[in-house]
């Protein structure tokens, strides 16, 4: 006798394939880690932000608002030179002060007989008085050469300019200039000063109406104000 067949739906479906194992979530897994355990990789360029106000491609922007102003440059202007003045104020002070003396007596010998007649009167400034205004030239120029050179060409700012908290810094680099460059500067200022006072107030003026705020001479060594 045949067994009947069994109604549809007593066995139980057939096993998934594949081991039994459940068939992947809609849409996939999840993606890897990225590379270096799992932290992000860095900005292009070392992964160091450019100081602000710098340019794409090396420079500062052309903004006249990214560099330092007139007035604040002229401000600095006068604290940096501030000890030179004084020095030379003493110094000179010393000069009128301290005068040879001498006595000068011419004798009457003319048929009058009235005498000896004597003079004393200055002979310009005595040997102690250039000793001390060539020490203190000297201490003035000493200080030049540290403030404007060695202090600023190093880390962009002369004692002024950090009072008024900017720094000369090179057009193309944004980085201070060294001590050959940063006294390069300031000597031809003063050159320029003792030649001519038209060209020189020209120079310093320029910054005024200039798209970048420089004087000619920063045009000429390519260097920029910028605030700290």
């Amino acid at each position: 006798m045949t067994n009947p067949s069994p109604p549809p739906g007593d066995f139980p479906s057939s096993p998934p394939p594949g081991g039994n194992y459940p068939s992947p979530p809609e849409g996939g897994y999840p993606a890897p880690p990225p590379p270096g355990g799992g932290y992000a990789p860095p900005p292009p360029g070392g992964g160091y932000a450019q100081p602000a106000g710098y340019g794409v491609g090396g420079g500062y922007g052309t903004g006249p608002e990214q560099y330092t102003p007139w007035l604040t440059r002229v401000l600095a202007w006068l604290i940096d030179w501030a000890p030179v003045a004084i020095l030379s104020g003493i110094g000179s002070i010393f000069l009128v002060t301290l005068q040879k003396v001498e006595t000068v007596c011419v004798t009457d010998d003319s048929e009058y007989q009235l005498g000896d007649f004597c003079a004393t009167g200055s002979n310009g400034p005595s040997g102690v008085a250039w000793a001390i205004y060539g020490v203190l030239e000297l201490i003035s120029l000493a200080y030049l050469i540290w403030n404007l050179g060695l202090k600023q060409g190093n880390t962009g700012s002369s004692v002024g300019k950090g009072i008024m908290k900017f720094k000369v810094v090179g057009e193309d680099t944004g980085q201070p200039i060294g001590f050959g460059k940063s006294f390069l500067r300031e000597l031809i200022y003063i050159v320029a000063y003792a030649v001519c006072f038209v060209p020189w107030l020209v120079a310093v003026l320029f910054p005024l109406w200039d798209q970048k705020r420089q004087s000619l001479v920063d045009k000429l060594i390519k260097t920029v104000c910028v605030p700290l």
